[in-house]
């Protein structure tokens, strides 16, 4: 089969490599359908998540037809059209029991595209297929589930929860990729105040307006201040950030009020300076996470019920072999304009825009 196969910082191709088989009773096979490319790949191909060995296939967000299943598995079965979890759970560890699937220590956990080989291929093998796969209701197109697969639930379990976003809140969101647009649609459904969104691209900006953003801010356009006129002077109640670098991270931390929360989503690859000398005397709640997607089944419900806007996400399309130019697109998101890119499936009408 081909797959996007991983070499180290700055390299990777789409290639032939071997097929996946069945390992384990608890294993699945998948057809992919429909993948898209997330941040954290573009981290990866930046050297910035060490523990991904060359000769990996990447991907941890897909859709797809399972093909075959191990002997011990029960709820899956071959035809079945499901969401292949970013996470997987063995269900028996201490963390899985508490519902913590991200911190998964008996073989699951962020392993598709990370450990092992992952979704951005013709074939993937899903370990503990029972509760890392998820049947998709016949309402719900590809394209809309493969959002689900991870950005909606990390965005509403590591931001918005961990945030602990509330009715009548301020709520800045650092960072207006799919993560952060994927945070302000959630953020939404507990009627805060107001959202505001920061980001250097004015694409980005506009699509945050588009979703639900009450105020929108260029990075380098002093947000600080804006969310200080908004508030009184007090600060945002709840700040997520959704960049990944030491500079978004510290503006979350000037932004948020006494006593509020900074939720970090972000996947970091240098170190941010925690400015205690500042915040000790303020009781800011600072948070990090893994996503644990124990919402997903609930999120699925809201995605077929048409309360989520998944699809609103999606700017370009590809067939699975254009991987190479799909990461392209995506890599170069402030020139063109690319939000998440969806691969496979059967809707490819959507221009490419390159320049």
């Amino acid at each position: 089969m081909k797959g996007f196969v991983f070499h180290g910082p700055g390299q990777a191709s789409w290639q032939d490599v071997p097929d996946p088989a069945i390992k384990e009773p608890t294993d699945a096979m998948v057809k992919v359908g429909v993948v898209t490319i997330c941040g954290t790949d573009l981290h990866i191909l930046k050297g910035d998540v060490p523990e991904v060995r060359p000769g990996t296939v990447l991907g941890h967000e897909a859709v797809g037809e399972i093909v075959e299943v191990g002997s011990d598995v029960r709820t899956v079965r071959p035809g079945d059209r499901v969401l292949m979890s970013c996470i997987t759970s063995c269900g028996r560890c201490r963390f899985c029991r508490d519902g913590s699937y991200g911190q998964c220590r008996g073989g699951g956990g962020w392993i598709l595209g990370h450990l092992i080989d992952g979704t951005q291929a013709e074939y993937v093998r899903v370990p503990y297929a029972d509760l890392s796969v998820h049947p998709l209701p016949g309402a719900l197109c590809s394209e809309d589930a493969v959002l689900l697969a991870d950005i909606f639930p990390t965005s509403y379990e590591v931001g918005v929860l961990n945030g602990h976003v509330r009715p009548g809140d301020t709520v800045a969101i650092v960072g207006v990729g799919p993560i952060g647009l994927a945070a302000i649609a959630t953020a939404r459904l507990f009627s805060p105040e107001r959202i505001i969104a920061v980001d250097l691209a004015p694409a980005r900006l506009e699509a945050a307006h588009r979703l639900g953003a009450d105020a929108v801010a260029d990075v380098h356009e002093t947000p600080e201040q804006l969310v200080a006129d908004l508030t009184d002077g007090l600060g945002a109640d709840v700040v997520i950030e959704a960049v990944g670098v030491p500079e978004s991270f510290e503006l979350c931390t000037r932004m948020v009020r006494p006593g509020g929360h900074v939720a970090n989503i972000g996947v970091h690859g240098r170190p941010a300076t925690l400015h205690l000398e500042d915040l000790w005397i303020r009781n800011v709640t600072i948070t990090t996470g893994l996503v644990d997607t124990s919402s997903t089944p609930t999120l699925l419900r809201m995605a077929a019920s048409g309360r989520l806007p998944t699809g609103q996400l999606i700017t370009h399309t590809f067939p699975l072999a254009q991987m190479e130019e799909a990461y392209e697109v995506f890599s170069r998101a402030g020139e063109t304009g690319a939000l998440k890119v969806a691969l496979g499936g059967e809707r490819h009408d959507v221009a490419v825009q390159t320049t």
